[in-house]
């Protein structure tokens, strides 16, 4: 996991004082640390029944697509609203500072899907928590939720009991 590490960049206050960003950019770039990355995050979840793989806008489009096509399953974008041209389901939760909502289309999942949910990082658990509401509101199961980065002292794995959370990086 070294390898992979070594390709996140901490940019100082951003957005905002205070913050330290975990910059997931020079790992994408990176071609063989893309692959790593994408490889680690699905090892756990071969030879299981997942049919389908969903990802959150923005960064967990990049992995998740990658993990879809790797299972050799579909992908599921969850939008932010106001994204997708068909008849959605939302998913609303609330922020620190506000509230936030996610889409999918009302046709996205069948009654029987085992769904991963992949994102580049896992902080307070709100928006992973929504997306496995969203996934379940739409009549699917969530199997497992993956992630790249888990920034630990945020506590989000505590808003996911119940699901299993595979996280490569710890912070």
């Amino acid at each position: 996991m070294d390898r992979l590490k070594d390709k996140i960049r901490d940019i100082p206050d951003f957005p905002k004082p205070g913050i330290i960003f975990k910059d997931i950019t020079p790992l994408v770039q990176d071609p063989k640390t893309l692959r790593l990355a994408v490889h680690q995050l699905l090892y756990p979840f071969l030879g299981q029944d997942i049919t389908v793989v969903a990802g959150m806008e923005a960064r967990g489009f990049i992995f998740g697509s990658l993990v879809a096509w790797e299972l050799g399953v579909g992908f599921v974008p969850l939008r932010k609203p106001g994204k997708l041209p068909y008849e959605v389901e939302t998913v609303s939760y609330d922020l620190e500072y506000g509230s936030a909502s996610l889409e999918a289309h009302n046709d996205a999942f069948k009654p029987n899907d085992k769904v991963l949910l992949i994102d580049d990082l896992l902080a307070t658990g709100g928006t992973a928590k929504a997306s496995c509401e969203l996934v379940e509101k739409l009549g699917a199961t969530v199997v497992a939720c993956a992630f790249i980065i888990e920034l630990d002292f945020l506590k989000g794995r505590e808003k996911l009991t119940s699901y299993p959370i595979h996280s490569l990086l710890h912070y």
